[in-house]
């Protein structure tokens, strides 16, 4: 039988850090708040939690947007973040309610299915302290050294076979997020890794394309083309 956050009694928070200026982006705007069809991408992530989740939501942003986000997310707690991706999710942690299960979701990642959150949720119930979301990789991969020429030189052509492009929301018990934050001086653009570090066992789930996140002008492009053609989908039927 599968195990659910309703069957195991277990709560669950989702802690979105949207506290960056997201300055690869080239927008005027810090990332969170950049237009996506008529909705900023932190709306369009929020959107996108599942309800069946019956989720607290926490929403890190900048200290002078916390005013902003409030407006926009009327229904959300709101705090402010720090300097630094960590600090701001231990900010989220400090704000989130006392639910068993801590999901840990980007921003930047707003068209990230239900299915995801579904999935990563029903394993830590399940009795994993952690887990990501996760897809095969499908680029080549090599290992380079710089050369005298100026140019990189390859070592070695890597295995993809057991590698995995990482994504989120990454879930948590509370005692193995607590645990992985701990140290507050550790820094890390992944909460996977810094429970890593403190030897908890880290368990993959399927993720999904749509799952990508907005790092470049060329992200943001494919994930406004992705919106724009759904709305006009969702027109026509």
């Amino acid at each position: 039988m599968t195990t659910t956050p309703e069957s195991s009694g277990a709560g669950v928070c989702v802690i979105i850090p949207a506290a960056g200026s997201g300055t690869r982006l080239g927008e005027p705007v810090p990332k969170a708040f950049v237009d996506v069809c008529g909705r900023t991408i932190i709306e369009r992530c929020v959107d996108n939690i599942p309800e069946s989740l019956d989720a607290s939501i926490v929403v890190v942003v900048p200290a002078d947007l916390v005013d902003r986000a409030r407006e926009l997310l009327p229904d959300v707690t709101i705090v402010p973040g720090g300097a630094h991706r960590s600090e701001s999710v231990r900010a989220g942690i400090a704000a989130a309610d006392a639910a068993d299960i801590l999901l840990v979701h980007d921003a930047a990642r707003p068209l990230t299915p239900a299915h995801v959150f579904t999935r990563v949720v029903e394993a830590v119930a399940s009795g994993h302290p952690a887990v990501v979301p996760g897809l095969p990789v499908a680029d080549t991969l090599k290992q380079v050294v710089a050369s005298d020429e100026g140019l990189e030189r390859v070592e070695r052509t890597v295995d993809r076979e057991p590698l995995r492009a990482v994504q989120t929301p990454q879930g948590f018990t509370r005692e193995a997020l607590l645990r992985a934050h701990a140290d507050d001086s550790g820094l890390a653009t992944d909460d996977a890794g810094l429970a890593e570090r403190c030897g908890i066992d880290v368990h993959v789930v399927p993720g999904d394309p749509l799952a990508m996140k907005i790092t470049t002008p060329w992200d943001l492009k494919i994930i406004r083309d992705v919106v724009s053609e759904s709305a006009e989908a969702g027109e026509r039927r």
